[in-house]
C-alpha cells in the first residue's frame, strides 16, 4: 500500500481508463467504513453513474453492515441522519455532494466524514459543475482536519496546481490490464499512432473489404468495413459527433450487413424489441426497430431512462454488439468494447480535445473479457495535421472556474461562506480564497482585477441583491464590518438556487401566495419549471393554443396570473403581429409546465412527446430537471417561514415528478435500479413493496420476470434490502432520540 494512504495524506492518483481506479477506490472506501468506522462521501459526475454505483455496492453494505445512501437528482436527506452504530457511504453527484457538505458543516458534523473520494477529478476545470466541485473540496479542506481526500482521474495535466490545492501526494501509472492500441484511418489506410516517429503515424495495413460503388457512396468512411472486423463476436462502440449522426450510422450499418447477423442471439433481440415496446406503451423508435435485429442500437440523450437502461443491459450481456453513441457515453456508465471507432475528430462542431479523445479511446479493452483493445480515429485528409497535433499534444490544463461562473461560482461561494459562518469578514474571506484552486492559480487567471477586488465586488453585489447585510462590530476597540446572511440569502444557498434566479423565484413564490390556483397542479408546476431550460425551448404555437383551450377556466387563469394572456397565444398561433410586449422566458416556461402537467396526468413520456412534437429524450430531461429543481425550491421554502404553505405541496410534487408513474409503482421505484418498465413487471408478478422485494429469492425473480438476468435480480434484492435497512435505521434513530432523558430535568418518583 502507498505510504501516503497509510499516513492518511490526501492523494491524487491517475491511471488510464480500465486501469483499476474504481477498484482501488472501493477497497479504500471499505477500509474507512469497516476499520476506521467513519462515514464516506463518494462524488461521481452523473446521476446514472451514482445509481449504478448504489446498485453495485448495496450488496456489500448488506453483507458488511454499512448503509449506502443515494444523493442524486431529487434524492438525499439534509442533514443526513446521524447514525450511532452503522456507518454511511453517501454516493452523490457534484451538486448533491456540495449540498451534503454544507449541511454537515452547518450541523458541525463535517468531522464524521473520514474520507471523500472524487471520481473524474479533472472535471474541477469544467464550467459551473467544476466551480461547484472546487467549492466543495475547498470547504472540506478548510473546515475538517481529519477528512482525507482522494481524487482520481484518467486524464490530468497540471497536477502541480491540483496538488497544492488539495495538499495532496500524487501517484500515477500507465499500467492497463488490457493493452490499448491506437490507430487512425485516412482513406483506406490504417496507421498506428506512434509518438516515437517523426510524423506520429506509422503504416499498419490497408483495409481489406470489397466496396461496391453504391456502398462507397453510402459509407465513404468505411465504417462498415471497420465494424464487421469485430462484430458480432466482439463488441464495438462508434462515437459520433451528433445525436442525428448516431442514428444515421446505426441505420446505415445494418442496411448493408449480411443476413447471418440477424441469427446471432435472435430470440434475445426479439425480446429486447418487445421490452422496448412495453416501455413505449406500444411504440418503438423506428430506427431501433430496424437496427436491433442486427445487434445494433444508438445511445444518446434522446432516449428515455428506461430505453437507455434496456439498451445498456443488452449491450453488457452481448445481445447488442454495436452501439453508435455520443461523447457523453465515454464519461458515463461502464460500457467497454473490443474496438472503439471515432467517426470524426469532432464533438458537435468543435474539434476534439485531448481529454475527450483519451476518455473515448479508454473504453477499448475489457479486463477479464478481452486480451486486447483498439481505437480507430477516422480522419479526413484536411484534418490530418490537426489530428497529428492532437495525438502528440499534452492533456489540457485544469483551471479554476470560480471567476468564469460568477453566480454559480464566486458569488455562490461567498454567500455560503458567510451563511455557514466559515468566513464573516472581508479578511476571513480573503484567507479562505487562498485555500482554493483559484488561490493557487490567481496569477494566471485574474488579469484585470486582483482576487481581493473581485471578492469586494462580489460581496457588494450580494448585499445589493438583499442576500447579505453588514453589521458593525467592536473588537479590541476597533470597528469591524461583520457580514451576515439574510433569510433570503440562507434560503438561496440551502436550496442550491442559482443566484441569477433567486430574487425572481422569491417574487414568483410571493405572488403565488396571493392566489395560488390549486384546482390542479398546473400553477405549482409553473413555479418549479427550471429557469435555465427555457432558453432552448421554441413553442409550437398551434399546440400551445390547443393545450390552452383544453384547460379549465381556473387553469386558464394561471396563464393570466403569470403574465401570458390568452390573446397573445391566439395571435401567435394565427401568425398575427403582437404589439404588447410579453416576456419570452415566461411564455416558454408556461409551455414547458404544460408539458409537465400532461406528463403527470398521463405518466407516459412517449405520448406526451408526440402531443408536443418534442423528442422523448428532451421530455425525459425536462422531467429529470424539474424533479431536481422542485427539491431545491422545497429546501428554499423550508428556510422562509412565509412560505410554510408550499412545504407539503412541494414534498408531494417532488415525489410525483421524481417517479412520474402511477402511485402504486412508487414504492418499487424507490429501489435503486428499478425503473418504470421493471416496476410494472414486478408489480404484476405480486411484488408490490420494497419489503416484498427485499425478501424475494433472486432465482424466483429470474423465473417470474421476463428479460431479467441473475445478476440484475441479485442487485435488485440487495438494493431493496439496503433501502429497507436504511429506513429501519432511520426509525430506530428517531425512537432513540425520543427516548433520551433530558439531563437538565430531574427524575420524579
Amino acid at each position: 500500500m502507498l505510504e501516503s494512504l497509510q499516513q492518511r495524506k490526501n492523494l491524487i492518483y491517475s491511471l488510464p481508463t480500465s486501469g483499476g481506479k474504481t477498484l482501488v477506490a472501493e477497497i479504500i472506501i471499505l477500509q474507512e467504513l469497516l476499520c476506521r468506522q467513519k462515514d464516506v462521501l463518494m462524488i461521481l459526475p452523473y446521476v446514472a453513474i451514482v445509481q449504478e454505483k448504489v446498485r453495485g455496492l448495496s450488496s456489500f453494505g448488506i453483507e458488511l453492515g454499512f448503509l449506502v445512501e443515494e444523493y442524486a437528482g431529487s434524492k438525499g436527506r439534509f442533514p443526513p441522519i446521524k447514525r450511532r452504530i452503522k456507518k454511511s457511504l453517501y454516493i452523490a453527484t457534484i451538486e448533491k455532494g456540495h449540498a451534503l457538505v454544507n449541511s454537515l458543516i452547518e450541523t458541525e458534523r463535517i468531522g464524521d466524514l473520514g474520507l471523500v473520494v472524487v471520481d473524474e477529478l479533472h472535471m474541477v476545470g469544467e464550467g459551473s459543475r467544476g466551480a461547484t466541485l472546487e467549492i466543495t473540496l475547498a470547504k472540506i479542506l478548510y473546515t475538517s482536519k481529519n477528512t482525507q481526500i482522494i481524487g482520481m482521474s484518467a486524464t490530468l495535466n497540471n497536477v502541480g496546481d491540483l496538488q497544492k490545492f488539495l495538499r495532496a501526494e500524487y501517484y500515477t501509472s500507465d499500467f492497463r490490464p488490457v493493452e490499448l492500441k491506437e490507430y487512425v484511418k485516412i482513406r483506406d489506410t490504417i496507421y498506428a499512432v506512434d509518438g516515437k516517429t517523426e510524423n506520429d503515424f506509422t503504416f499498419s495495413r490497408l483495409l481489406n473489404f470489397k466496396y461496391s460503388s453504391n456502398l462507397e457512396k453510402a459509407d465513404p468512411d468505411h465504417v462498415i468495413a471497420l465494424v464487421t472486423e469485430v462484430i458480432p463476436q466482439y463488441s464495438c462502440l462508434v462515437f459520433c459527433p451528433t445525436k442525428k449522426n448516431c442514428e444515421n450510422v446505426a441505420s446505415m450499418v445494418c442496411r448493408y450487413l449480411k443476413k447471418e447477423f440477424r441469427a446471432h442471439r435472435e430470440k434475445e433481440k426479439q425480446d429486447l424489441i418487445k421490452n422496448l415496446k412495453n416501455i413505449g406503451n406500444g411504440s418503438v423508435c423506428p430506427v431501433l426497430k430496424e437496427t436491433i435485429p442486427f445487434g445494433i442500437a444508438y445511445h444518446h440523450s434522446g432516449l428515455t431512462n428506461d430505453e437507455r437502461k434496456s439498451i445498456e443491459e443488452a449491450y453488457s450481456a452481448g445481445v447488442l454488439c454495436l452501439l453508435a453513441c455520443t461523447a457523453t457515453l465515454a464519461a458515463g456508465v461502464n460500457l467497454p468494447a473490443r474496438r472503439v471507432i471515432l467517426r470524426a475528430p469532432y464533438v458537435g462542431n468543435d474539434f476534439l480535445k485531448k481529454n475527450q479523445y483519451k476518455q473515448m479511446i479508454g473504453r477499448a479493452g475489457r479486463a477479464g473479457f478481452d486480451s486486447a483493445g483498439e481505437s480507430i480515429l477516422i480522419v479526413q485528409e484536411k484534418d490530418k495535421h490537426l489530428v497529428q497535433d492532437l495525438v502528440k499534444s499534452p492533456l489540457e490544463n485544469c483551471y479554476s472556474n470560480l471567476l468564469v461562473q460568477l453566480t454559480k461560482g464566486m458569488q455562490s461561494l461567498l454567500l455560503s461562506l458567510v451563511g455557514l459562518k466559515i468566513a464573516v469578514t472581508h479578511e476571513e474571506v480573503n484567507d479562505f480564497m487562498c485555500s482554493t484552486l483559484l488561490g493557487v492559480q490567481q496569477q494566471h487567471l485574474s488579469k484585470e482585477k486582483s482576487v481581493s477586488e473581485i471578492i469586494k465586488d462580489g460581496l457588494e453585489n450580494l448585499i445589493e441583491k438583499g442576500l447579505l447585510k453588514v453589521r458593525l462590530s467592536e473588537k479590541d476597540h476597533n470597528s469591524i464590518c461583520m457580514l451576515m446572511i439574510t433569510p433570503l440569502g440562507k434560503a438561496t444557498y440551502k436550496g442550491s438556487i442559482d443566484l441569477a434566479y433567486c430574487n425572481l423565484l422569491y417574487r414568483e413564490l410571493k405572488k403565488g401566495l396571493e392566489g395560488l390556483i390549486l384546482e390542479s397542479n398546473l400553477h405549482l408546476l409553473y413555479l418549479v419549471t427550471p429557469y435555465d431550460v427555457t432558453s432552448n425551448c421554441s413553442p409550437d404555437w398551434m399546440i400551445y393554443l390547443r393545450q390552452f383551450n383544453q384547460l379549465s377556466t381556473a387553469e386558464q387563469k394561471v396563464a393570466d396570473i403569470v403574465g401570458v394572456p390568452e390573446s397573445f397565444i391566439t395571435k401567435k398561433a394565427s401568425g398575427q403581429a403582437i404589439r404588447k410586449n410579453v416576456d419570452s422566458a415566461v411564455v416558454n416556461r408556461l409551455y414547458l409546465s404544460l408539458v409537465l402537467y400532461n406528463l403527470l396526468k398521463e405518466t407516459n413520456i412517449w405520448s406526451v412527446s408526440e402531443k408536443f412534437n418534442m423528442s422523448r429524450g428532451y421530455v425525459q430531461n425536462l422531467l429529470n430537471s424539474a424533479a431536481s429543481f422542485t427539491s431545491c425550491v422545497l429546501h428554499f421554502c423550508e428556510e422562509l417561514e412565509e412560505f410554510w404553505v408550499y412545504k407539503a405541496l412541494l414534498t408531494e410534487l417532488t415525489k410525483r415528478l421524481t417517479y412520474c408513474v402511477k402511485t402504486e409503482l412508487i414504492p418499487l421505484m424507490e429501489v435503486a435500479g428499478v425503473l418504470e418498465a421493471r416496476a410494472k413487471q414486478l408489480y404484476n408478478a405480486g411484488y408490490k413493496t420494497s419489503a416484498h422485494l427485499a425478501n424475494a429469492n433472486p432465482e424466483t425473480l429470474v423465473k417470474m420476470i421476463e428479460h431479467l438476468s441473475r445478476h440484475q435480480a441479485k442487485q435488485i434484492v440487495s438494493s431493496a434490502k439496503m433501502l429497507l435497512s436504511e429506513k429501519t435505521e432511520a426509525l430506530q434513530e428517531e425512537v432513540e432520540e425520543l427516548l433520551k432523558v433530558p439531563t437538565d430535568i430531574p427524575e420524579t418518583y
